[in-house]
């Protein structure tokens, strides 16, 4: 397997815990998205993924986008260490969880948005990253609420071992983190986020351990 990736791209950091998890061996191929104007939006990578952007995973002669696609063709092609739980309500929980992340939060926050913000609507630094902020927030309080409510999360977002949504949780951390965002409202997500960052596969995936990290 490859996958085309970005050390700091949350995205990919989903699938680089995902295939950690599972024990899966894979080709790391960067995608710079900074250099040159960002080598995803060249010929070479959408010709790989005309959408431009990580990651993309190629198996076995296919290309499969968009991380939870990945994730979800991982854990049905490699059931071992199972990423969704085993009953209809607990998958849609999972789900529910991971696309809290990646739909509500995390596209609000692109790389493309902010760089639309500033370079095309005039957005001061200071008024991108309050934009940047402001959203990451919302998307924070509202995982938060879902997950201190419920009975069913426990050490991790769902029961006491990784599912496909500590996979979308821990690289929105690490976001928050790099901006400055504090954890102190957000209780439940920084005590999962401790349990989840005790373990290899977490570890091993964190964009400070990528061949391509700066």
């Amino acid at each position: 397997m490859k996958l085309y990736t970005y050390f700091r791209s949350s995205a990919a950091y989903r699938v680089r815990i995902a295939l950690n998890l599972k024990g899966l061996a894979y080709e790391s191929v960067p995608v710079h998205l900074l250099r040159n104007g960002g080598e995803q939006l060249g010929e070479a990578y959408r010709a790989v993924n005309p959408s431009a952007l990580v990651p993309a995973l190629e198996d076995d002669g296919a290309v499969l986008t968009q991380s939870m696609a990945i994730i979800e063709y991982l854990d049905e092609m490699h059931p071992t260490m199972p990423l969704l739980p085993q009953d209809a309500l607990g998958r849609a929980r999972v789900r529910a969880l991971s696309l809290t992340v990646a739909c509500d939060t995390h596209p609000l926050g692109n790389l493309r948005v902010l760089k639309h913000l500033k370079g095309h609507m005039g957005l001061s630094e200071e008024a991108k990253m309050d934009w940047y902020r402001h959203w990451m927030n919302e998307g924070m309080a509202a995982l938060e609420a879902q997950l201190a409510r419920d009975g069913a999360t426990g050490r991790f977002c769902h029961g006491d071992t990784p599912t496909m949504a500590d996979c979308f949780l821990v690289p929105q951390v690490f976001n928050a983190q790099r901006f400055e965002i504090g954890l102190a409202p957000y209780p439940t997500i920084a005590a999962i986020h401790e349990h989840c960052a005790q373990l290899p596969a977490f570890r091993q995936a964190h964009p400070s351990q990528q061949p391509d990290a700066e």
